[in-house]
């Protein structure tokens, strides 16, 4: 039933059931594209843990994994033993294989947002129901993991994004990702009203923006690289400790600027498949825009991070970064 909950909800048919057992707990389906899994008997431990894939469509990567995981619990591999919740989205642009329909629904996170439209009421239904989990499960750590894959190839193709927040994030966060694979840390400098951002901000949760690898369409994922996250969503699942890696193998950078798109005369002046993270000496001309004129390199090399000339007007181009030393 779960994994065929992920199979309908792609596939916009009405789910056969809304409710039932699985090992250690039950599940409901709270709205299209959301899950709720409520344990027995929660371990002492458990966070209450927000598990998001498909904000974007066209990233099909992380649902595969959590239709995998969600597998393993229907089966009774995986004993449930902490509360989740676990959401798909975007299911109108996941079916269109499209990143977005018509705006980019993971900037859209922010409880004065305005905007109408079919994305803007996805992000408002979907701040609800975290809302109303994370207070479902007061007392619990709050945790949520937003799962994405990269439009382009990378230097380090499973990195997390830290959203920007005045308190840091728990020190065993990095040694769970650590252990989980990840390979590079960025942390953002300014409020950026994605997913993840919103669960850090509005509550407080342990949050991220994982992304694992480039975008493919459904069946063309290799997984096997992703089998260490497996491990950590499992442990979750379960509410056990995860695995521990050292922090220090993974690289750390901070954003310093971010490269707006400000007219249609806008272009980045490198190829459209520079990888992320790919570094820039000083002088180099990055970006040319009819307002804004040219952006070039200072004094310090910088590196490019979720280049994008096609954005909407008002939307961030590129993330410039530089190294940042790892947390104390």
């Amino acid at each position: 039933m779960l994994a065929e909950w992920l199979d309908q909800g792609l596939e916009g048919r009405p789910p056969s059931r809304a409710e039932g057992g699985v090992a250690g707990g039950h599940f409901r389906l709270l709205a299209p594209g959301v899950l709720e899994l409520v344990p027995d008997a929660p371990s002492a431990g458990a966070r209450a843990c927000v598990l998001s894939a498909g904000v974007h469509g066209n990233e099909t990567a992380p649902m595969e994994l959590l239709g995998e995981v969600l597998a393993r619990l229907e089966a009774g591999l995986l004993r449930l033993g902490a509360p989740l919740l676990v959401i798909l989205g975007n299911p109108e642009a996941i079916r269109r294989g499209e990143r977005y329909v018509a705006t980019n629904l993971n900037r859209l996170f922010r409880r004065d947002l305005e905007e109408a439209g079919d994305e803007p009421d996805r992000a408002r239904a979907l701040m609800a129901e975290v809302d109303a989990f994370y207070a479902r499960h007061p007392g619990r750590e709050r945790l949520h993991y937003d799962l994405h894959t990269a439009i382009r190839d990378s230097r380090f193709p499973r990195f997390v994004v830290e959203p920007f927040a005045e308190t840091p994030t728990p020190p065993e966060q990095w040694r769970w990702l650590a252990a989980a694979g990840i390979q590079a840390v960025l942390h953002q400098h300014r409020h950026s009203w994605t997913f993840s951002h919103y669960a850090r901000h509005y509550h407080g949760a342990a949050a991220f923006t994982l992304e694992l690898g480039r975008a493919r369409p459904f069946g063309h994922n290799d997984l096997i690289p992703l089998a260490p996250m497996a491990r950590l969503l499992e442990a979750l699942v379960e509410g056990r400790a995860p695995a521990e890696g050292n922090p220090g193998a993974m690289t750390f950078f901070r954003a310093e600027h971010e490269l707006l798109r400000q007219s249609e005369a806008f272009r980045l002046c490198f190829p459209d498949d520079t990888p992320n993270f790919s570094e820039f000496p000083p002088g180099t001309r990055l970006a040319e825009d009819a307002v804004a004129g040219e952006t070039r390199v200072g004094a310090t090399p910088l590196s490019v991070v979720f280049p994008n000339a096609e954005v909407e007007i008002g939307a961030r181009a590129a993330l410039l970064v530089v190294p940042s030393p790892p947390p104390a």
